[in-house]
This record gives C-alpha cells, structure tokens and sequence, in this order.
C-alpha cells in the first residue's frame, strides 16, 4: 500500500526480538479460485503488499527459544515443513495464504508438505497428526477454530516439534504448546471497520453485523472491536442484528436477503470478511437497491471487495494481509538457529478508502 494509505494502528503488540526488524516482502502472485469466475482472478502481487511488523522493537514482549520450547537447532534448508490449510481455497484469503507459503519456500528450498481441511476441523487435526507422520520437523498452521487442538499439540510436544500459528490462535499456552502467532489484531480491525462505518452513516441509524465462523478468536475479536467503538463513538448507531455468515459469499448473500426482508430500514452493514460483504451486495442488487444505498464495510482486501469500492457498493476494506510466507519461514529460521522470537508477532494493516481504491486495485489479493 502506499504510505499515505497506511492508518496508524492504535496499539502495538509484542513482536520478533531478533531478526526481524525489516519489513518482508512477497512478489508471487496467486492462482484462481475454485469455481470463480474470470472476474475473480487475484491481482498479481505488488512488492510492496507484502506483510509489515508493526512497530518493531527487541525485546519489547514476551518471547520465546528453543531452550525454553524444548528442542534441538536444526538447519532449516535441511528441515521438512508441513503446513495445513482450514479451508477450502474458493476464498481469495486463502489461496493468497497458500501461495505465499509455498513460494517461500521454494524460495529458500525447503521441503514442503501440505493438507487441506476443506472447512473440517476434525480433518485438520487429522491432516496435521498425518503431516507429523510424514515428517514434519516444524509446523505452520492456519487453525480452523481455536480450540480442540490437544490431541495435535500432545503428539507435537512428544516429538519436540516447533508450532507456528498463522492468521488465528490457537487457545494454548505460548511457548509451551506452540511457538509463535502470526496475524493482525483483530480487535483493532474491528474498531477500525466502526470508523468506517460511522463515518459513511454519520453516526446514526440501524446497522447490521455479518458475523464470521463461531469457535475462533478472529470472529469474537472482529466483534468486539467494532460493538465497542460503536457504543463509544456514536451511541446513535444502533446494532438490530447480528448472524453468522460463516465468511462464506453464499451464506452472506442468503443472511441478507432475510436482513432486507426483517430490517427494511438498515442503514449499513459490517460484513466479518470481504466474502460475506459481496455476498451481502449480491442480496442489495437482487433487491433492487442502488449502490451506496446501504452502506457496506468489510475486512480483508480482496481485488473484488477493492473493486465494489471503485463501483460505489462498498464503502470502505479494512485490509488482513494474508502473505504470511516470508515472516512464518523467517519466524522457523530464527527460532531453530537458538535465537528468540516473539510469541505474539502482530502485522501491520493497511486500508482501502474511496480515495485510494481505484490507484491501489493492483495490490489487493
């Protein structure tokens, strides 16, 4: 993003202690979507699009070695990762999550192994007890939901295997069950959605929320943040509903087609993910609405929700930037030579606007 497009964030949480002070960087680009359309190819990826540590500082908070993790150095072009995907690549996120992972990789010559839960939680405990099996030396994983992971991270201490979690948490003890998180703060996502959204209401009216996946850290912190800024910034926006749409596009479109139908009077709408946010302006046209008729504003920073930005039918995209390759390998690299890493390693989000859409398009995912 460009820099005059980066938001502050409000806080700044504990980060790498060693290695890690640089931005890194992602130039591989992404594959298409299951089922998408042409519409729905990725953009190419932009150098400058890749993840940010915010605010780095050593020492700054806990962290964690592999004396204290319990394990041997190891070199990490000798070493085999297994990484496990939670969902079924149809998601921009997703596929962008994937493909960065793989090309670093490659990048370094790193053995890779991969599974695919396909939106099964028990797959993916399953899958990552079978990368184990396979050899795994280290683990990045994307968790499904937060919790249910104790039959992985018995198996995975048992072999003194190092666990980095990327985009959510896993409900564990870091430095202890696994090693590092990667990912935004989400809290922080929210309150910034709330900006948005009373920013195009002008503080006023009713509002829906779109929520994502019950059981993970990413849909309750989403939530918090924005109720919260929402009843401390302007009391005269009112939230009359909330429903899951389980950050898929279809399940958005269907919730709000029952929205328009019980709430005909809604004002805007705070879709949990960029999917469920386009999900959500299939359901206004089929209604007939006119773009900017309710206001939409969504998280993540797919070219489609950037481009319904520049058509008018979204407002605004809280960016979640999903390369997470470079900083996970990077994360292993520093961890398995005996340096400390952070165990909260929070990125930097940018956002899309109005007055950065339609110059920035080539950067979303």
């Amino acid at each position: 993003m460009k820099p005059t497009a980066l938001l502050r964030r409000t806080s700044a949480r504990t980060l790498l202690a060693t290695g890690l002070l640089t931005s890194l960087v992602l130039t591989a680009g992404c594959t298409k979507s299951e089922g998408s359309s042409d519409s729905d190819k990725a953009a190419p990826q932009q150098g400058d699009a890749g993840q940010q540590v915010a605010s780095p500082s050593a020492g700054s908070g806990p962290a964690c070695t592999i004396d204290a993790y319990g394990g041997e150095k190891l070199d990490l072009k000798s070493a085999t990762v297994g990484f496990s995907q939670s969902e079924k690549e149809a998601n921009p996120f997703r596929i962008a999550e994937t493909a960065s992972i793989e090309a670093e990789a490659k990048k370094r010559g790193v053995k890779l192994l991969t599974a695919n839960a396909q939106s099964q939680f028990s797959k993916q405990i399953s899958d990552v007890q079978d990368l184990i099996a396979k050899g795994a030396d280290l683990l990045v994983i994307a968790p499904l939901n937060s919790d249910g992971w104790e039959p992985v991270l018995r198996t995975a201490a048992a072999k003194h295997i190092p666990i980095v979690t990327v985009d959510r948490k896993i409900n564990a003890t870091a430095c202890k069950d696994y090693v590092s998180f990667i990912g935004s703060d989400f809290v922080e996502q929210g309150k910034r959605a709330a900006d948005e959204m009373i920013e195009a209401t002008g503080g006023k009216g009713d509002i829906a929320i779109l929520l994502g996946s019950a059981g993970n850290n990413v849909t309750t912190e989403r939530t918090k943040g924005f109720v919260d800024r929402i009843k401390d910034k302007a009391p005269g926006l009112k939230v009359v509903f909330q429903q899951t749409g389980e950050f898929a596009r279809e399940k958005g479109q269907s919730v709000t087609e029952n929205l328009i139908q019980s709430k005909p009077g809604i004002k805007g709408i705070y879709a949990e993910n960029d999917e469920m946010g386009l999900g959500a302006v299939n359901a206004l046209k089929g209604a007939g609405k006119k773009p900017g008729a309710v206001k939409i504003v969504t998280i993540d920073g797919t070219r489609n929700a950037v481009q319904g930005i520049v058509d008018g039918w979204i407002h605004g995209v809280i960016e979640s930037n999903p390369r997470f390759g470079p900083l996970a390998f990077q994360t292993l690299d520093t961890f398995t030579q005996g340096s400390e890493v952070a165990q909260d390693i929070v990125i930097k989000d940018s956002a899309y606007t109005e007055a950065n859409a339609q110059s920035d398009l080539d950067k979303a995912y």
